[in-house]
């Protein structure tokens, strides 16, 4: 709501404003950019306008959206789900993301998953193995080794914790 706000404000008709994304009637020229960019960085946003960045926040948003608001479960395996939401080449993507962002895309996907579980064990409403469920996890054992090597902690250990530590999604 806010970038839409913005948008109309300095004269832009948004046509499509979801996460990460916007869509506008016409072509902004580079005063537009310019007064843009800085409107968003005053809320804490990016104006990304290079294909590579657009592709790059794409892949983080369809994996955001996936992991922390979707239950539905994949029909097919990873690689093929993103591939399919972008329409290019996996190893395309694959290597971009990594050379843009000094991870793969399955260890973005996989903190991503940690930090959902972690949500799930603070709402303390679901136990191990129905997260593990959740989340997609071939088991309990497999949820549990993965969030240790990502944590240092055992689901069951984290979810004890009283001061509990979640990384915001924009910082992962």
């Amino acid at each position: 709501m806010v970038v839409k706000d913005q948008l109309i404000k300095i004269g832009l008709h948004p046509i499509l404003v979801e996460l990460g994304e916007v869509t506008i009637a016409q072509e902004i020229n580079a005063k537009q950019k310019s007064t843009l960019n800085n409107i968003l960085m005053t809320f804490g946003f990016l104006l990304i306008d290079d294909k590579k960045s657009r592709i790059i926040e794409k892949i983080k948003n369809t994996i955001i959206n996936h992991v922390h608001y979707s239950d539905e479960q994949l029909k097919t395996n990873f690689s093929e789900y993103i591939s399919n939401q972008l329409h290019h080449n996996y190893n395309y993507l694959s290597n971009l993301f990594s050379d843009v962002e000094g991870t793969t895309i399955e260890q973005y996907f996989i903190s991503q998953k940690i930090e959902r579980v972690k949500e799930l064990l603070v709402y303390d409403e679901l136990s191990v193995s129905e997260i593990a469920l959740q989340m997609n996890y071939n088991s309990v054992s497999h949820l549990s080794k993965q969030f240790k090597k990502v944590t240092g902690f055992t689901p069951t250990y984290y979810k004890k914790l009283k001061e509990r530590k979640r990384t915001p999604i924009e910082e992962l």
